[in-house]
This record gives C-alpha cells, structure tokens and sequence, in this order.
C-alpha cells in the first residue's frame, strides 16, 4: 500500500466564481483617501498638542531666569571693611532688582563695593563706590569718559559723563572717594539710583 495522500477534501480548490475579485489599484487608493489620512493623523497631532502645552505649563512655572540677590548682607559688609563712610543705593522703587555684588579689599586696605540692578525696563545699572584711585570697576568706565557737565539729584551734584561704551555715567568724588552710577538705562533709571545712594548705617 501506498502511503496515505491528501484527502480529496484538502485537494479541492475554491471555485473561481467563488474567489472574491481582487483588488485594483483604484480601489486601494480609494481607502488612502484624505478623510482615512486624517484619522491616521489624530493621534499623533493630539501628542504633538499635548506635548506642546506641557511645555508651555513648565515655562510658565518657571522662575524668573535671573533671580534676585539679597544684597543687604554684602553692603553690610564692605561698610565693615571700609575706612571711609561707604554709601550704597536704599529703598529703591519697585521693579529695581539686584543681580550682583561685589566687594574688593579688605579691612586697612582700598575697598570697592559693586552692585549691578536690573531695572523696571530689564536694562542693567551698575553701582560702584571705591576709595581705590586705581580700581578698575571705576577707571573701565570713567578712564575714556568724556565728561558732560553737571547735574543735581535731590540736592546732590553728580557730573554726568559718556563712556566709551555711548552710555551715561554719572559720578562724584570726595575725600579720595568716587561714587559712580552708569549702565545701559536710561538716564531717569541712573538718576533714580543715583537718587537713592545714602551713607549705609553702621
């Protein structure tokens, strides 16, 4: 005997008025139509929104990229340090923030004490006071200034000069010791810092 073959059920093919049509190549582009490209898209433009806001959420509760310093500590400080009556900008109106402090010297030596504000207008005012006739926060900025005359601020005379950089500084001197206010802002912004150097109580 012969091994068995396949059944003559297995061998039966599927009549040919049975077999469904095939498909043309009109009908498979009909279902890449735009409306089933769309649908295939949502999910992922969803995502993409949604992606978006999240980000958008984290920006906005974000804090502000330059965070204000506490200067109080620092000006304190080089009042200490200093020989001379240190004076330094108090009670500024709202929206003048500090970004910066600096102090060079030490105690019996020429002390200089920097503070860099930020302004209501996001532009920069720097504030120096040295007894140092050779410190550079003070020579960088009034060594090629041109000076511009005069000016008073509440009872103060300041002379008001042009940086080298074509911004305003305006600076006094007394005693060996210089006071400077200058920066990008605009010369009311220099003037209501100027405006606010008061003797730091000691």
């Amino acid at each position: 005997m012969t091994g068995a073959g396949p059944s003559d059920q297995e061998q039966q093919t599927v009549p040919e008025e049975e077999r469904p049509p095939p498909v043309s190549a009109v009908e498979r582009a009909n279902r890449m139509s735009a409306g089933n490209m769309l649908r295939s898209l949502a999910p992922l433009v969803l995502i993409c929104l949604a992606a978006v806001g999240w980000l958008a959420f984290l920006r906005d509760d974000e804090q502000d990229p330059v965070p204000p310093v506490d200067a109080v500590g620092t000006i304190e400080r080089a009042a200490e340090y200093a020989s001379y009556d240190l004076e330094a900008p108090a009670d500024l109106p709202e929206g003048y923030r500090v970004n910066d402090t600096d102090i060079t010297g030490t105690p019996g030596s020429p002390v200089t004490l920097g503070v860099d504000y930020l302004t209501p207008s996001e532009e920069y005012v720097g504030f120096v006071t040295s007894d140092d006739p050779d410190a550079p926060a003070v020579d960088d900025v009034l060594g090629d200034a041109a000076p511009q005359g005069t000016v008073e601020i509440d009872g103060v005379e300041w002379t008001r000069s042009t940086t080298a950089r074509d911004e305003t500084a305006l600076s006094r001197e007394a005693d060996g010791v210089t006071v400077l206010v200058t920066g990008s802002a605009d010369e009311d912004e220099l003037r209501t810092v100027a405006a606010a150097v008061r003797p730091v109580a000691g």
